[in-house]
């Protein structure tokens, strides 16, 4: 079957236009397993956002689980977020911005100044700029390696609202692109960015997965609000069985790839057939853990780098990652594709 796309192609920034219209005809074909659409008022602060006070979520450490590492949210002057490593006295604090990506192998890594200013896997954190609406934030870390949790996302979350979001005095700055655009990174991906509709100023996401495993293919379409986010934040990061057990064995001589803090309570573990702990977020008798984690907390974290306004249209994501995520977000900016809004 062939179910024609409902969004169009746009212009392609990146990848084989063959390749895109074959991808986005499997994703058409996959229904869509659960949809979170809002009606009502705008439901974020039509000012920018900030924190009255501070809010802090400790956890083993991803890379090095024996460590317990904290994550401390506090209130900041300037615009955007920040991250502020405590240990490293004489470093100014990492912008987050696609202009501070060091590498996204496997999570993303953003970097300022010394090679050693660094935090990896910050998407979980991160994305909490779009999610919760919270524009100017300050996230210290005493070192490079941020807490994994056994809910996913919501104890950050929780630190968000223990420091109470507030208004500042600025109005909120909205973006879009000029265009349709598309990249595709020729894994049988694609994305798809859509301009914001005339006075419309939410975000709109259409995302699918297509896993050989028993994750399978999943689709979701919801629109981003504190109350979508939210549910979507449980969602923990999935890994095969065969990269845990390398994570726990092989893996622990190699810095770049361990994740020792990776445990049955912190991931969803998957193999071809089943999986080897229980999944979450059944929806009509399907758990879709693994798509709503990809959703929110790593597409939203890509977006949450388009550091001049937050971002409004509709974005269209199917078997992308974070590579794809980031070079996409990329080539908005070299390309000249955002506009304010």
């Amino acid at each position: 079957m062939n179910t024609p796309s409902p969004y169009p192609i746009g212009r392609i920034l990146f990848g084989n236009a063959d390749d895109v219209t074959q991808a986005a005809k499997r994703f058409s074909d996959i229904p869509v397993a659960e949809a979170r659409l809002h009606t009502g008022a705008h439901p974020y602060s039509l000012k920018q956002t900030t924190l009255k006070g501070e809010g802090s979520a400790t956890g083993p450490g991803t890379f090095l689980g024996s460590a317990q590492r904290t994550l401390t949210l506090k209130g900041c002057n300037d615009d955007g977020w920040w991250i502020r490593r405590t240990d490293l006295k004489e470093q100014f604090p990492i912008p987050v911005s696609v202009r501070s990506v060091w590498t996204t192998l496997r999570n993303i890594v953003l970097r300022s100044g010394s090679a050693h200013n660094y935090l990896r896997m910050v998407e979980h954190i991160i994305a909490m700029r779009i999610g919760m609406g919270v524009d100017n934030v300050m996230v210290e870390t005493d070192s490079g390696d941020p807490p994994l949790f056994d809910r996913g996302n919501l104890d950050t979350v929780e630190a968000i609202d223990a420091a109470t979001i507030v208004e500042t005095d600025k109005p909120a700055r909205f973006i879009t692109v000029r265009e349709p655009v598309t990249f595709s990174g020729g894994r049988g991906d694609f994305l798809t960015f859509l301009p914001a509709r005339p006075g419309d100023r939410l975000l709109h996401v259409d995302c699918a997965v297509d896993f050989k495993s028993a994750i399978g293919q999943q689709r979701i379409q919801f629109d981003v609000t504190p109350d979508t986010f939210r549910y979507g934040a449980q969602a923990r990061t999935n890994a095969p069985y065969s990269m845990y057990l390398y994570c726990k064995t092989l893996g622990k001589i190699f810095a770049d790839t361990r994740n020792l803090g990776y445990t049955p309570q912190n991931i969803l573990i998957h193999g071809k057939k089943d999986y080897f702990n229980t999944p979450k977020m059944e929806h009509n008798g399907k758990y879709l853990e693994a798509v709503w984690h990809r959703a929110t907390l790593d597409l939203l974290a890509a977006v949450a780098l388009l550091d001049t306004g937050r971002f409004c249209g509709t974005i269209v994501s199917y078997r992308a990652g974070h590579t794809q995520d980031v070079r996409m977000c990329t080539l908005l900016y070299l390309k000249d594709v955002i506009e304010e809004i």
